[in-house]
Formats: C-alpha cells, structure tokens, sequence
C-alpha cells in the first residue's frame, strides 16, 4: 500500500521541518533511519499504535505500510533497523501484548521472538548495537526491572537479576519513545525511569552488574519522571517531566558529565515535557507534544519551532520526527 503526503515547510532558527500528514489512525512512537550514503537515500522505519508499521527506502517521497498478521491491537513502540530489510519491532503493553518481532524481507513476514505471560511484564525500549546484539528493557518483575538481550540476532534470553538493585514501589520506565533505554559506550546500558523516582541505572558490563543514581528531575506521581537519555561525548542529558502537563518546564531535564554517578538540573529547561532526545552532530534535541529544544551541552536549552511529536531521529544532520495522527516530519539543521 503505498501512502500519498501534503508537505508543509516551517522553517526558525535554522532548523526546517517539512510536515507530512496522512489519514492514519495512530500515534507513532517508534522510528529508525538506516543511511545509504552513496545514494543519498534514507530507509526510515516507523511505528505506532493499531499495528501500524511503516516504510519508506527513498527518504520519504514515498511510504508503504506494512502489517504483521493478527497483531492489528499491539502498540508498536519501538523499532530498530539495519537495512531496507533487516529490522526489530516492540510492541509494548501488560503480558503478552508486550513482543519482540524480527523482520529480514521487508517486513513481507516477521518472526515473534520473545513474548511473556507474566502480567507485569511490560517492555519499555529496545536498543541495539549491532544486528545480532540487542537488549530490551521492562518494567519490573518481582520487583526488579527486567533485561533482555539477544546476541545471535535470533534468540533472548533474560539476564540475571541478582546484580539489579531493586526498583522502589510503583517505579517503572516509560515506553512513550523507545529512548528510556540507552547504550553508551562498549558494554555500557542506561536507563531511566519515573513514578515515586526518576533514577538512572547504569551497567559498564553489559547487564551482569548495575549502579543506580538519583537525579533532580520532576518526580513523586505516576506520569513524571525520565522519559529519554541521549550520549553526545561525556555529556549525559535526561529529559521527561509530567506528561499530563506538558507546558511545564520545571525540572524537565538534567545532565551529567560523569557517566551517570551524579546529575544536575540545567541553568534553563526545554519549554515542557519533553518524550524524547536524540544527539545530532553536536548538538542534543529534545520534542515533545508543545515543541523542541536544542542544547549544545545540557547545560541551556533554546526552543526550535515544532510541531506535537512523540520521538526523533538523526544522522548527521538530517532527522525524521513522529507524532500523533500518523504525522511524519523531515528536519534539517541548517547552518546560519
């Protein structure tokens, strides 16, 4: 099925997005890019909810959408891809709404790999390293939160527990843009989570063994916390806030510049609640449903005219933002 656009073009403070809308009933939160530079081509993969997966191999002029039989119900997340045809998808939601499907045609047939029936099993991101070592983040388990990891491309298994510390009541990781999870540097995962919290757990090993440490961020009720953790160097930026004020801006981020042990709040905020931030180049950019932000070092942030989006993601300085209704919007840094 291939889908026709309306492009829009807004263009401040360097940054254009060229808005797409189509009459999709979704709300995307996954997306990944896969570059093939020769061609000057972009494969970008979406996700959402209502089973809806998308496709596009000729960076965005054409899209076609794509299903996995009897998965119509599942909220696809998140989605990691590595070629026009090599690509994870996960779905998030209690039990077995909750799956890890793989795709290596197309998205012409998905394998489901990893499924649970346990109630509070609930999957919040999916990260990758290469295309056969994955890992997966849930929300906990009898009383922990639960890792995944693949390193065939193939099969998970559950990594052991004993080393997590134990995750305070009602924690647990939001799933509102596949960037709650985070891999550093070799062997390195962060993740960060909200409710009572917003903490960050680090493991140097690859899982085996973890650090946790508090941060300054909006925490205490349900819908706030860490929402999303970006890398640019040895800089460390945390955004998230209350998603049921999004115009709030108090204590939405913070930032470290010692791999994750300590965190503080940022001389100026993003203008709300924040779902997502990515690196681009040298910069940090945070969107969420009242606009964006850039941030040279997570130290200040300047707002960038937007529009409501869930997740963003870059390579170089090119980017693709999602959003409810199914939007999908191209953004261009451009040098002034």
């Amino acid at each position: 099925m291939k889908l026709g656009f309306l492009s829009l073009l807004v263009v401040t403070s360097g940054v254009s997005w060229s808005v797409q809308t189509r009459g999709i009933d979704t709300n995307l939160r996954g997306i990944s890019l896969v570059s093939k530079r020769a061609a000057q081509d972009t494969t970008i993969w979406a996700s959402g909810s209502h089973g809806v997966i998308l496709r596009s191999v000729d960076s965005g002029k054409n899209w076609e959408r794509l299903r996995i039989p009897q998965a119509e119900s599942l909220d696809f997340r998140g989605v990691q891809a590595f070629t026009a045809n090599e690509a994870y998808l996960m779905s998030s939601g209690p039990g077995e709404q909750s799956r890890i499907y793989k795709t290596t045609d197309g998205g012409k047939n998905w394998e489901m790999q990893y499924t649970d029936t346990r109630k509070e099993f609930f999957l919040d991101g999916v990260a990758c390293v290469s295309s056969t070592n994955c890992f997966a983040l849930s929300d906990p388990v009898n009383g922990k939160f639960l890792v995944l990891r693949t390193e065939d491309g193939k099969t998970w298994r559950e990594l052991s527990g004993d080393k997590m510390p134990a995750a305070l009541p009602k924690e647990g990781a939001f799933a509102a843009s596949n960037t709650s999870l985070l891999l550093g540097r070799e062997k390195e995962i962060y993740f960060g989570t909200g409710g009572p919290a917003a903490r960050v757990f680090h493991s140097t090993d690859n899982g085996k063994s973890w650090t946790v440490a508090e941060t300054p961020m909006l925490r205490g009720k349900a819908p706030q916390g860490i929402f999303s953790l970006a890398k640019l160097g040895d800089i460390i930026v945390a955004v998230g806030g209350d998603y049921e004020q999004p115009t709030e801006s108090e204590r939405s981020a913070a930032y470290s510049t010692d791999h994750g042990r300590t965190w503080r709040l940022p001389t100026s905020f993003p203008g709300g609640y924040r779902s997502a931030v990515v690196k681009s180049n040298t910069e940090f950019i945070a969107v969420g449903p009242t606009g964006a932000d850039i941030s040279k070092d997570g130290v200040s942030w300047r707002p960038i005219e937007s529009m409501e989006l869930n997740a963003v993601a870059f390579d170089s300085d090119k980017g693709w933002g999602i959003g409810t209704k199914g939007t999908i919007a191209e953004c261009v840094k451009k040098k002034l």
